[in-house]
């Protein structure tokens, strides 16, 4: 019961210490807040807006339906453009995609003919070149389908289905893979930081001197750097996900906060050990660079899991950020229970105990050092 009093107060300590740090505790609001509504908003990878110009040597009814079938929110209003200028336009970056309808277009299409229309595309917006060639396909496609009165002849008509994100919203992927990511972020951080804040104050050296344990220092900054970071991921997903986006979350919040709470016994458990070993805050932002954004990279939030190289892959399932990725998508995107994402769980607490424990071993003897 002593050593779970020392936790406790001590770890009440680091929370006394993150209050009194104002610029830490404004990153930390910072990152659940703002960062999440700004990444949600500002990264889409839908076609909006994007520039287009159309060379008309046709000048018929058809390709003047062409011209006008094109609208904002997908596109801007087509500029019609001599041939000339096609390729000081692209060059200047000023179009993304440019259309060449040539003479005689629908008179060859009336004649049944297969006539061609060049569409020109600025592939360095990599993006909306390949969803904004599709787009104008379909578009052209249809345009000229209704104009002919006759339905565009395919072999197999699919119906597309939708599922979990029916308006293909990207802020509902990438608002919550801002949280995801940035519990990895703070937890890595904070821990990090607590462990260089005690040796650059000299608090460390009274902590020794104290009736206390390395492992209940250790474990009170666990316990106290999760608890700030669970308690800010559940008001982010109230206030910012469901409350600014209007993102809905299709799963149990509990279950997913549950979650969190046992990946974070490995993440501040990576931060330990980074604080350990760097001296000091900017070695720290070395290591992390070096260590922890590899590990957020190839979890499976940025790029699909499966897309990558098969030996990667055995790699990073040994890294509990991969799992944590797993169950925390199939809970709020899917609404998966407990039933299916325990083998996710069950991963992620095993590894981080073992990673949770190195780190204290690593802790252990830093503070040896320290005394020594």
């Amino acid at each position: 019961m002593r050593r779970l009093a020392n936790i406790l107060w001590l770890g009440l300590k680091e929370l006394r210490s993150l209050a009194a740090d104002p610029v830490l505790l404004g990153f930390v609001v910072y990152a659940f807040t703002f960062a999440v509504y700004a990444q949600a908003i500002g990264i889409s990878h839908e076609l909006h807006n994007a520039s287009i110009a159309i060379v008309d040597e046709d000048r018929s009814a058809l390709s003047q339906r062409i011209i006008q079938a094109f609208r904002p929110p997908f596109f801007r209003t087509p500029e019609v453009i001599p041939l000339a200028e096609v390729d000081r336009r692209m060059d200047a970056g000023r179009d993304t995609f440019v259309l060449d309808i040539p003479p005689d277009f629908q008179a060859d299409l009336l004649a049944g003919r297969n006539p061609a229309i060049q569409v020109n595309v600025d592939a360095t917006a990599v993006m909306q070149a390949g969803i904004g060639a599709g787009y104008i396909q379909r578009i052209i496609a249809e345009e000229i389908a209704t104009f002919l009165g006759t339905a565009p002849a395919v072999p197999v008509e699919l119906q597309l289905r939708a599922a979990f994100n029916p308006n293909l919203e990207t802020s509902w992927f990438t608002g919550v893979m801002a949280i995801i990511n940035n519990i990895t972020m703070l937890a890595v951080l904070l821990a990090g930081a607590a462990v260089i804040r005690e040796r650059e104050h000299g608090t460390l050296d009274h902590l020794l001197v104290m009736p206390v344990a390395p492992f209940e220092i250790a474990m009170a900054k666990v316990w106290s750097n999760g608890l700030v970071i669970t308690a800010m991921t559940g008001l982010s997903l109230w206030l910012v996900l469901r409350g600014l986006l209007g993102v809905p979350v299709a799963g149990s919040v509990p279950l997913f906060l549950g979650g969190v709470a046992l990946y974070l016994f490995y993440a501040t458990a990576v931060g330990l050990l980074l604080g350990t070993v760097a001296r000091s805050m900017p070695q720290l932002g070395l290591l992390f660079i070096l260590i922890v954004l590899p590990m957020i990279l190839l979890s499976g939030g940025s790029t699909p899991f499966e897309s990558m190289p098969r030996p990667l892959q055995v790699v990073m399932l040994a890294f509990p950020s991969t799992h944590f990725v797993a169950f925390a998508q199939a809970i709020l995107y899917r609404g998966a229970g407990l039933g299916i994402v325990w083998p996710q769980f069950a991963a992620t607490g095993g590894i981080g105990l073992l990673v949770l424990a190195a780190a204290l071993l690593r802790f252990r003897a830093a503070v040896a050092e320290a005394v020594a």
